[in-house]
């Protein structure tokens, strides 16, 4: 070969290499059609909500986990509302994904013992978790719609929503099963056509509902009760009592809304010190309007002293 020809073909797979080399990038294939964002294949990683704190095995995160309860103490769990707990856990940016996780994992001992339960069945897995633009597109396995009825399904929905929006990023949530969209859930014919907010499943809320002290929690004095409501009035009682139900203190306080609208309440109460690791509730309840002896809605927490 000539001179002048071997240096053209040298030229020639250098200008080949260079264009095949790290900055060289590959068109994918178009997006699948239709109007739901496909799901990530590993859950995407959602910022965290809540400032991590410093715990003994470094920092913690606290999750809104929805599970369900009878409205009514000793109420058949055959009508469960809608009611919140908290988990820490390791800090993580998918917060997202492991609150879903400990979802899927169920009430604690302690809480199932307090009539916390979950209508998710329990071999459910997530399988993928896409958020973008505010939508939440949420890939379960099929077990996810498994047994039960009209209001099993519309309660282990509201699960899912209430547990994601939580977080600032997803104002609304998409279900997939098992990789492909779900128009038509359950052999209930619960369509889900479009995304689903808290507003589609505002009916599973109990009257009264209180987020903090979490059931087993303890608590000292002035010990501060929060929560949302939709009572007579806007009015809601607080009390502290020990196991024997004797009350230790107590006090009202007025909801931002009520007689109709869901207000928050938040309360700093004092009472009576008990000895630590004993036992109490905190009793939250509305007012006896109807002059019937009892409070039409009562709520009790049960927690430890210390």
């Amino acid at each position: 070969m000539k001179p002048l020809a071997s240096a053209l073909v040298i030229a020639a797979l250098a200008l080949s290499a260079s264009a095949c080399g790290d900055g060289a990038q590959s068109a994918g294939p178009p997006p699948p059609p239709g109007d739901i964002a496909p799901p990530a294949t590993a859950p995407t990683e959602l910022p965290t909500v809540t400032a991590p704190v410093q715990g003994p095995q470094g920092k913690e995160v606290s999750l809104e986990v929805w599970f369900a309860r009878p409205e009514i103490e000793g109420q058949s769990a055959s009508n469960p509302k809608l009611f919140v707990t908290r988990r820490t856990i390791e800090a993580t940016d998918a917060v997202g994904a492991a609150a879903i996780n400990e979802l899927l994992a169920g009430p604690t001992g302690e809480e199932a013992a307090a009539g916390v339960s979950s209508v998710v069945p329990p071999d459910t897995r997530l399988l993928g978790l896409n958020i973008e633009g505010g939508l939440a597109t949420v890939d379960l396995s099929s077990e996810f719609e498994s047994g039960g009825g009209s209001l099993s399904m519309q309660m282990r929905l509201a699960q899912v929503v209430y547990t994601l929006t939580q977080f600032p990023t997803v104002k609304r949530v998409q279900f997939w099963l098992d990789g492909e969209p779900v128009r038509v859930f359950s052999g209930e014919g619960i369509v889900l056509d479009k995304p689903v907010t808290r507003a589609d499943y505002e009916e599973l809320m109990p009257t009264i509902l209180v987020t903090s002290p979490a059931i087993g929690d303890r608590i000292a004095s002035p010990v501060l009760v929060k929560g949302n409501a939709n009572v007579f009035e806007a009015n809601v009682t607080v009390k502290i009592v020990n196991a024997a139900g004797k009350e230790l203190g107590g006090d009202f306080v007025t909801a931002t809304c009520g007689t109709g609208c869901r207000g928050d309440f938040s309360l700093t109460l004092s009472f009576r010190p008990q000895p630590a690791g004993t036992k109490g509730f905190v009793v939250v309840q509305d007012d006896d309007a109807a002059d019937q002896g009892f409070p039409p809605h009562q709520v009790r927490i049960p927690v430890e002293f210390g």
